[in-house]
């Protein structure tokens, strides 16, 4: 299942031969770069996308939205983020589907208990609406829940999910207007670069000579550094998702907040009239992204401990992309120490598309030398080679 993204986006377009920004990479992430540049006057940018704008990752029928992180830096791109999605019919004049259902994390032993409460802590220092509920509550909650599994959960109600494909659409017309150029099925071949700076991108259509060069590849990110010589450890990891039947209108599923087990990494939430469900079912690394049902058995196991009644599913239709995993599981964010004029925004872990609106407006700032509403430092490729810099987000699946 897939949101069609309709945009005046063409294959024949002509490739420019020369840009002051290229962008490499049309998901959530490149497309609020590009937007985020455009409307701060920056002018002559071009998005180059290997497949099609909007329909890697980014194409997912519904992401979830969420400021519920234990990290400080991910809660502040978060809370930004989420005031944007809130924002961004009246902005854009799109509407993305936003459903504030609220976040529901599960603890199932004393470990997990423990980390949801002192993340929960640092969240609401941060002024995130946040608490910890007992298992009777999480049930009331989410009725299909058995709270005789659980040892306690946290509950985030000004989360929820949006539907990212609208997001894109959204970013890329706006972008448009102000002149941003953006092709498809466009793959970059190599970069060129002279005293430690970018001078050209080489497509598949051809060269542009650019000022600026932005990473914003995904799963394909670290293969584009490496083009630059600069090691940038990403895994591309298939997920995959299922959907139930249209439950029947006599009998509606009630709605839930988008519920997640930390034991399990099994989730599920609604979708329209239907379920969405999942599970990060462990595989090697690979750019397949081709939806089956090798998940279906690790789904089970947990649902029947969790939530009985959705065990063994009937699922209609189902989706699979890439996760882009770092070592540490946080996104690389920041601007090259050894090349003067090389951006990059990627490695997300699955947290691109919540996290997309207030990245855009940290890298513009970043580009144009201005302060931002946070330091990105601890986002910075260089964060893996010191240790006073480490951290992990313990707060995802």
């Amino acid at each position: 299942m897939e949101h069609a993204i309709s945009l005046s986006l063409t294959t024949a377009a002509a490739q420019p031969a020369s840009a002051d920004v290229v962008i490499v990479g049309g998901g959530a992430i490149g497309v609020s770069i590009a937007w985020h540049l455009a409307s701060q006057g920056v002018r002559n940018i071009v998005v180059v996308e290997k497949g099609q704008i909007g329909k890697g990752s980014s194409a997912k029928p519904l992401g979830g939205v969420r400021a519920n992180f234990s990290d400080p830096s991910n809660i502040v791109l978060g809370q930004r983020s989420l005031k944007k999605f809130a924002n961004f019919q009246q902005d854009f004049g799109i509407d993305i589907g936003l459903k504030r259902v609220g976040y529901l994390f599960l603890a199932r032993d004393s470990a997990e208990a423990d980390s949801l409460v002192n993340s929960t802590a640092v969240q609401n220092e941060m002024d995130v609406n946040s608490r910890i509920v007992t298992p009777r509550e999480a049930a009331e909650l989410n009725p299909f829940l058995n709270p005789d599994a659980l040892m306690c959960a946290a509950f985030s109600p000004e989360d929820g999910y949006a539907q990212p494909a609208k997001v894109v659409e959204g970013y890329v017309r706006a972008a448009e207007e102000l002149g941003v150029t953006f092709l498809n099925c466009t793959e970059v071949l190599s970069i060129d670069t002279q005293d430690g700076a970018v001078t050209a991108v080489t497509t598949t259509r051809g060269t542009i000579k650019t000022n600026a060069l932005f990473n914003c590849a995904g799963a394909w990110g670290g293969t584009v550094s490496a083009m630059l010589g600069v090691n940038m450890p990403i895994e591309p990891v298939r997920r995959m998702i299922g959907f139930t039947p249209t439950a029947p209108a006599d009998k509606p599923h009630p709605t839930v907040p988008f519920t997640l087990d930390l034991s399990t990494t099994m989730y599920f939430h609604n979708a329209g009239d239907a379920l969405l469900l999942g599970i990060s079912h462990d595989q090697d690394p690979c750019y397949h992204r081709e939806f089956d049902f090798c998940w279906l058995n690790e789904f089970n196991d947990a649902a029947a401990v969790i939530a009985p009644s959705l065990a063994n599913p009937t699922i209609e239709c189902g989706w699979a992309g890439l996760y882009e995993n770092t070592p540490d599981h946080d996104a690389f964010i920041g601007r090259s120490h050894h090349i003067s004029n090389y951006f990059y925004a990627t490695g997300f872990s699955g947290h691109g598309f919540l996290q997309s609106p207030a990245v855009g407006e940290l890298m513009a700032d970043l580009y144009l030398d201005r302060e931002s509403f946070m330091d990105p430092l601890p986002f910075s490729l260089e964060r893996l080679n010191a240790p006073a810099l480490t951290r992990r987000e313990v707060n995802i699946i």
